[in-house]
């Protein structure tokens, strides 16, 4: 095995409530699969826990596969540890390295969204696409840019750090904006996450909930629905202005709301810098699966 083609590919999600691995045989099929919990706050049984099931993989394939990593953040290029995560029990650490001496093998680690993009961009919706921007709408709004099948990865590690620029073309009622946890306002995360959406709609109910309310034909939920699908409009506009993307594909909670699909592109020509918008707005091919799948597919 080399590290240009491996043999087999072996992906793992590492999430803020669970760990996924998933090992994909050399045409892409999934041979294994296995979830556990993620330990809370505990850096050193996390990585104890995640060699395991790369032990586990290795028996159940009977095979030494290629080992990708999709983390709630990134490696800081100064300092090589790991940044902006989530679960904050990575931040400071040295986490590639902790987990290739743990494994004894090489690892290499990507943001989430970069994982998910790259699922999208191999084999998922954006397969036959040379551009993908890979846009994650849940508890957060995180993407990954996919060019050629690669990762893009810039000098400071924030390549689609989208959520966290603010939201374009804001309205009068949308300004100042939100305060966002990153210490600014109005943030397109605090518009277009799934607890953006609660908080515009000023009811103590989940994203979920409104949306579920919208198609029961309510007024104020589909007035909501209405704002976000705007302001979708206007962010993915601006992405598209920029990077100029075959693709778009979304992922994340607020990904399965099916309106956005035909609603969202009919806007973009009040926003495109374009006599034409060709570009494509697709929910993801593999779902909750992207994640995993695209970790798995760094080694390629």
């Amino acid at each position: 095995m080399t590290a240009e083609a491996p043999h087999m590919r072996l992906g793992i999600d590492l999430g803020g409530t669970k760990i996924e691995a998933l090992a994909l045989n050399p045409d892409g099929a999934e041979c294994f699969r296995r979830r556990i919990a993620t330990p809370q706050g505990d850096y050193a049984r996390t990585v104890r826990a995640i060699a395991g099931l790369v032990s586990a993989a290795d028996v159940a394939t009977r095979a030494k596969a290629s080992i990708g990593v999709g983390i709630p953040g990134t490696i800081s290029p100064a300092t090589g540890l790991i940044k902006n995560a989530n679960s904050t029990c990575l931040i400071g650490h040295a986490f590639d390295k902790d987990l290739e001496s743990a494994i004894g093998r090489p690892v290499r680690l990507a943001n989430d969204a970069d994982c998910f993009a790259l699922s999208e961009a191999a084999d998922g919706a954006g397969a036959e696409a040379d551009i993908v921007f890979g846009a994650i709408l849940g508890t957060g709004v995180g993407s990954g840019l996919v060019i050629n099948k690669q990762v893009v990865r810039g000098p400071n590690a924030i390549t689609g750090e989208w959520g966290h620029n603010p939201l374009p073309w804001p309205k009068a009622e949308e300004l100042p904006g939100p305060r966002c946890y990153c210490g600014l306002k109005g943030c397109t995360e605090t518009f277009l996450s799934g607890p953006g959406l609660a908080r515009d709609f000023a009811e103590n109910i989940s994203a979920t909930e409104i949306v579920a309310l919208s198609e029961r034909g309510d007024a104020k939920a589909t007035a909501a629905l209405d704002r976000y699908v705007g302001r979708l409009a206007r962010a993915t506009a601006a992405i598209i202005n920029v990077i100029d993307p075959h693709v778009i594909v979304l992922g994340g909670g607020m990904s399965n709301i099916a309106r956005l699909y035909t609603d969202v592109p009919k806007l973009w020509p009040q926003y495109v810098f374009s006599d034409t918008v060709a570009t494509k707005l697709l929910p993801p091919k593999h779902g909750d699966s992207s994640g995993v799948r695209g970790a798995a597919w760094l080694w390629s």
